[in-house]
């Protein structure tokens, strides 16, 4: 009777000591984070990232435009869920690669005058989805503060063909928490 006494209680410390172990490592698993270099070009992304392990993480980021006379590009508003695979030391972060798939609306084909100069836009916006592959590094603070630069390119898969654009490109230095 001693015996059985006896394993329980060691199982119980053995599963308690690993319980311990697990939270240690690091329990901040979720990100908020900013774009800082679009808002000077009149747009917006923000981006919420939680960690799944050491290695790897789900996100997705919200991209709008909020000034079109500073926005040279015909990206009007995006979704863009993503996954990454960390190759760093430090929990979530170092280097990565990510897959991402993004549905956005783009302005439609546009007709040009001979100066080069965009006159009128043919149909209204297009509404597409594409997938594509990024690289990047992400830095995080001991206080939880993150530094991270990425840039990516995608395909358009559906409706290419009803506007100027075939790909899509993220870039972004983003300054974020981790919580």
């Amino acid at each position: 009777m001693k015996k059985k006494y006896l394993i329980t209680a060691m199982l119980f410390s053995l599963f308690a000591v690993n319980a311990q172990n697990d939270n240690s490592e690091n329990t901040k698993k979720n990100e908020l984070k900013l774009n800082v270099i679009l808002p000077l070009t009149g747009a917006l992304e923000g981006t919420y990232e939680r960690n799944l392990n050491k290695n790897s993480s789900l996100g997705v980021s919200v991209f709008t435009v909020f000034n079109n006379d500073k926005s040279h590009d015909d990206l009007n508003y995006s979704l863009s869920p993503y996954y990454r695979r960390y190759f760093g030391k430090k929990f979530a972060s170092g280097f990565f690669a990510e897959g991402f798939g993004m549905l956005s609306s783009i302005d439609g084909k546009k007709i040009y005058d001979t100066n080069n100069n965009s006159i009128l836009t043919e149909g209204s916006d297009v509404i597409d989805f594409s997938l594509g592959l990024g690289l990047g590094s992400k830095w995080v603070t001991k206080s939880g503060i993150i530094f991270e630069v990425n840039a990516g390119w995608g395909k358009l898969l559906f409706n290419a063909d009803k506007t100027d654009h075939t790909q899509v490109i993220r870039v972004g230095f983003h300054l974020g928490y981790r919580f």
